[in-house]
């Protein structure tokens, strides 16, 4: 478990390729964050808007336990998001 605020970068070539290892390795990365902290998700864009694939996902698995929050979208393309674990959720 991570019991700080910490970032992952999911915009390599092995993301680019495949949606479902951004979804499986985000909600991965969210189960290790404690309570009160937050992960940035940095994600390519090649499989378009996270809103529309990637955060329903979060919000299906871990529903209130957790709170998105859209920071930026690179110079690259690529979406930046920082879902926090709310606390007590654990």
């Amino acid at each position: 478990m991570r019991a700080r605020n910490w970032s992952i970068n999911l915009e390599t070539e092995e993301y680019v390729e495949d949606r479902n290892k951004i979804i499986a390795d985000a909600s991965e990365a969210v189960e290790q964050t404690v309570d009160g902290c937050f992960v940035n998700l940095a994600v390519a864009p090649d499989h378009g808007d996270p809103d529309a694939y990637l955060v329903p996902e979060l919000h299906a698995r871990f529903g209130t336990r957790i709170s998105v929050r859209f920071v930026d979208q690179c110079g690259c393309g690529g979406y930046v998001y920082r879902i926090t674990k709310v606390s007590g959720s654990d």
